[in-house]
C-alpha cells in the first residue's frame, strides 16, 4: 500500500513540475522577459505561487490517498481540479499584468501593464495600437492632445489620479516620430556610474558597443535604463538604475 501511494504522489509531482516549468517558460520567454521581470517584481510572486501549486497538491494527495477508500477518485479529483484552477487563476493575473508597451513621454519610456491600460476614447486609437501583444512588450511614444481642453483634462487626470498619457493608448505614435525629441534628451553613459557599480556599468556596457547613450525607463518596481545608439535606435534594456 505505501508503494501504491509513493508512486502516486511521486507520478503527480513530477506531472506538477513539468506543468510549472511549461508555465515558468510563457512567464520569462514570452510575458517577463528579463530584465522587465525584476522591472515589474513578478519573480518571486511567480515563484512563491507555483511553489505553493507544486507542494500542496501532492502533499494533499498523500493525505487523502489510501488504497480500497471509495471516494478516492473523488477526493483526488477534487484536489487536482483545485490544483488546475489555482495555477490557472494564478497565471491568469500574472498574464493580464504583464508588460505591453514600453513608452517614450516626454523625456524617459514608461512600463505600462496591460492591466494599467485605460480605454476612454478607443475610437481614437490607431489600429496598430488597439491590441495590446500577447509577446513581448512594444515600443511607442505618446504624444499630447492636440486639443487645449483635452491636454488640460488629461493633465489633471495625471496630476489628480496618477493617470499618465502612457497608460492612454490613443496617444500613442510610432516611436519613430519621438526620434528627434529622444535625442534631445539623451542622456550621458558616464552618468550610469554616478547610479551603479562601475564594474557592473562596464561590464554590461561592454556588451553593446553600438549603444551611445541611455533613456530612462520608469518601471513598478525597479526602474531600469533603455540604451540607445546615434540615430536614438533603442538597443537594450538593462537592468542599471537611471537615477537615483
Amino acid at each position: 500500500m505505501k508503494t501504491a501511494v509513493f508512486k502516486f504522489v511521486t507520478a503527480h509531482l513530477i506531472i506538477s513540475i513539468c506543468v510549472a516549468v511549461i508555465a515558468a517558460g510563457i512567464v520569462f520567454f514570452f510575458w517577463y522577459l528579463f530584465p522587465l521581470n525584476k522591472a515589474v517584481g513578478v519573480t518571486h510572486i511567480f515563484l512563491m505561487m507555483l511553489g505553493i501549486d507544486i507542494v500542496l497538491g501532492p502533499f494533499f494527495t498523500w493525505l487523502v490517498y489510501k488504497e480500497g477508500k471509495k471516494s478516492l477518485k473523488f477526493d483526488l479529483t477534487v484536489i487536482i481540479l483545485i490544483q488546475v484552477v489555482a495555477l490557472g487563476y494564478g497565471l491568469y493575473q500574472i498574464a493580464d499584468g504583464r508588460p505591453t508597451w514600453l513608452v517614450y513621454n516626454v523625456d524617459r519610456f514608461e512600463l505600462v501593464r496591460n492591466n494599467e491600460i485605460v480605454m476612454e476614447n478607443p475610437e481614437q486609437i490607431q489600429s496598430q495600437f488597439k491590441q495590446a501583444s500577447w509577446f513581448k512588450p512594444q515600443f511607442v511614444a505618446a504624444e499630447f492632445a492636440k486639443e487645449l481642453k483635452q491636454r488640460n483634462k488629461e493633465m489633471f487626470a495625471e496630476i489628480g489620479s496618477g493617470i499618465s498619457i502612457a497608460q492612454r493608448p490613443e496617444r500613442y505614435v510610432e516611436l519613430n516620430k519621438a526620434k528627434k525629441q529622444m535625442q534631445q534628451r539623451e542622456q550621458k553613459l558616464e552618468l550610469l556610474q554616478q547610479y551603479n557599480n562601475k564594474t557592473d556599468v562596464e561590464k554590461i556596457l561592454a556588451k553593446y558597443p553600438q549603444a551611445t547613450a541611455f533613456l530612462p525607463m520608469k518601471a513598478n518596481a525597479v526602474d531600469m535604463t533603455v540604451l540607445i545608439d546615434q540615430k536614438a535606435n533603442v538597443v537594450k534594456i538593462v537592468d542599471l538604475r537611471p537615477w537615483h
